[in-house]
């Protein structure tokens, strides 16, 4: 009974609850039974809340039974990523400076999550400050995928893609600046939204103008990912960027028809990536779903020149703006990475961030143009498969040598500067059995269009329906 209730999805789980076929506490004991069998393998959630998870479980229980209203995602358990803090809640961002940091205050996201229902049970593991696609760090130690437990799971939101997976949870909050929803979708064979800036409010980030890292959701389903897209989007005061348009939409969104469909497919992004053979193989075979199905499809790709230059300057500059101070006082509590990172940020001059900015800008109006065009756009997610977890990342993709721990995410974060949204879904696997995810990018502001095709695709293929051999152990 626990393995069926717990890999349902998160709509299905609702409806359960609201049906009376058990409770919101029934629900979070099946999910907290999940972790206690499986997570000492996969280390993805980091910390737990139980007795107040059980407190609000019941307050769900209470207020249902009252006829009071619920939230729409009221009763849903859920550990969140351990850089979005939560009051009451060790939040560590990986990091030993922050291993004790107890937030006095939720992020916006979380908050939302709150309001919307939902019953925190922990945190769920990253890179140590979110830098990078593989979630290891020196406070917990390495998440491994539940797919094959010597694999990596991708980063930085790869506790949470881990935890949907192995069903601990029906839906995962992460971020995404060049890829940390959308590569560990893909790794855990989930599916991962990163929206346009500004449609999930950040009222607390430095740098909204020229922002790079957006928060989103990730599930089991392109459904579930519109519902709780639908109850964390929308305007808020203290984000200037914020957009107003009501997300309650979100929660509706049907598959569109394939017929017709003007599809851009770019599997090296115009030459600019390597990508593994295997991971081809399994993408040819997902865009010959829409050519199946009537879509019109072309090899194409939008302008990514300058993108690499926009990404790198501004990463940089975000990362001595965070960190800089502390790097200089603390020289040795980063991971040599981040390091390098801060430092490059400090060497920029105003004339480079200012160059970046405007390129930046350059780009989100080419983009526009481009999707004049087309659809949708489709590429690889990762341009490897799930790799070894025991090394820092991988230092070669085929035959290219990758110089820095950047190179080998370029698939994800050449897209970020457009400003659009991208999500990964479920389009197959390796030989070996290792999930691989299609990236689907839509012109800005268009989340709902993305949704609907990314649903077509799920409901002509299901791929995300296979779940890890690691659960069929007894």
């Amino acid at each position: 009974m626990t393995d069926s209730l717990v890999m349902r999805s998160a709509r299905e789980q609702l409806r359960g609850l609201e049906d009376r076929e058990f409770s919101a506490r029934e629900l979070l004991d099946a999910h907290v039974e999940q972790m206690d069998r499986f997570n000492a393998t996969l280390n993805a959630v980091v910390s737990q809340d139980l007795d107040r998870a059980v407190d609000a479980a019941a307050a769900v229980d209470s207020a249902r039974a009252a006829g009071s209203p619920c939230g729409p995602l009221a009763g849903l358990p859920m550990s969140i990523k351990d850089t979005h803090a939560t009051a009451g809640l060790r939040t560590t961002y990986g990091s030993k400076l922050f291993a004790d940091n107890v937030p006095t205050a939720d992020d916006e996201i979380v908050g939302r999550l709150r309001a919307a229902g939902v019953v925190i049970v922990g945190k769920t593991n990253v890179p140590e400050m979110a830098a990078g696609s593989h979630t290891y760090n020196p406070v917990f130690g390495t998440t491994v995928n539940p797919y094959d437990t010597s694999r990596s799971v991708g980063g930085s939101s790869g506790g949470g893609a881990a935890a949907l997976a192995a069903g601990f949870q029906p839906l995962s909050d992460g971020s995404d600046m060049g890829g940390s929803l959308r590569n560990p979708a893909s790794f855990c064979n989930v599916v991962g939204l990163r929206p346009t800036p500004g449609r999930v409010p950040d009222p607390s980030d430095g740098l909204p103008f020229f922002r790079l890292a957006v928060a989103g959701p990730m599930a089991r389903t392109v459904g579930d990912v519109g519902l709780m897209l639908s109850a964390i989007a929308g305007q808020h005061s203290g984000d200037p960027t914020s957009l107003s348009e009501d997300p309650s939409h979100f929660a509706d969104v049907g598959a569109v028809d394939l017929r017709g469909l003007r599809v851009a497919w770019a599997p090296t992004l115009g030459g600019r990536i390597a990508v593994e053979p295997e991971v081809l193989a399994v993408l040819e075979d997902a865009v010959a779903v829409f050519e199946a199905g009537g879509a019109q499809v072309d090899v194409a790709c939008p302008d990514l020149d300058g993108a690499d230059f926009v990404f790198r300057t501004l990463r940089a500059a975000d990362f001595d703006l965070a960190w800089g101070d502390v790097l200089e006082r603390q020289p040795h509590s980063f991971k040599a990475e981040i390091a390098w990172n801060v430092r490059q940020g400090a060497k920029l001059s105003g004339r480079q961030v200012t160059r970046a900015v405007a390129e930046l800008a350059r780009l989100h109006r080419a983009a526009e143009q481009f999707f004049d065009g087309y659809d949708v756009l489709l590429a690889p997610v990762v341009q490897v498969a799930p790799f070894d977890a025991s090394i820092d990342w991988p230092h070669q993709v085929g035959d290219t040598a990758m110089a820095t721990y950047l190179d080998w995410m370029a698939a994800c974060y050449l897209i970020t500067p457009l400003g659009v949204p991208a999500m990964s879904v479920p389009a197959g696997f390796t030989e070996q059995g290792l999930p691989v995810g299609l990236q689907m990018v839509t012109r800005a502001r268009s989340e709902s269009r993305l949704l609907g095709i990314a649903a077509a695709f799920e409901e002509a293929t299901w791929h995300g329906r296979r779940t890890p051999p690691l659960l069929d152990v007894t």
